[in-house]
């Protein structure tokens, strides 16, 4: 608790949380870009899946939403550390907020893993005639890990 209290009492950071107008303008671009990023994450799983989006292939969906998820996944990145260095004695403590982070690190991960051997070779699983079983699995990964931060993340609110 002592480090925690540490980083939140730096002077920005207090500044910051003690605010009418910045706390919660950086809140909203958080979840906003949750709800952005989310999307652009389910509509990638789904077409790896082969469930939607058929009359694009998996290389014309996956390029055309990475520049836009790189960018709304770091502006929801750093709005999240902002918000959480600003409360960390809050969040310390918070089970669901360490649940959060090792979901986060298993992205991390999941993207190791299957950034190489999926995300990285579409035009390999736009010329199979069935979606690979890697692809497949890739996408089922991300969605119950995306979906286990979201919920963890909301939760993170109600624990007391």
């Amino acid at each position: 608790m002592a480090i925690a209290h540490s980083i939140q009492s730096i002077g920005f950071l207090t500044a910051f949380s003690e605010s009418v107008l910045a706390y919660p303008i950086v809140l909203s671009i958080h979840l906003a870009c949750i709800a952005l990023f989310g999307g652009m994450i389910l509509a990638t799983d789904l077409r790896l899946l082969g469930l939607t989006f058929k009359s694009l292939t998996i290389t014309e969906m996956v390029t055309s939403l990475r520049p836009w998820k790189r960018v709304g996944g770091t502006i929801m990145i750093a709005m999240g550390l902002l918000l959480a260095a600003s409360e960390a004695e809050k969040y310390a403590p918070n089970p669901f907020f360490w649940a959060k982070m090792i979901i986060l690190g298993l992205i991390g991960v999941h993207a190791v893993i299957f950034r190489p051997i999926v995300y990285s070779k579409t035009e390999e699983l736009d010329r199979s005639p069935v979606i690979p079983t890697k692809a497949k699995i890739a996408a089922i990964l991300s969605l119950s890990l995306w979906t286990a931060m979201f919920v963890m993340g909301r939760l993170i609110a109600y624990w007391d």
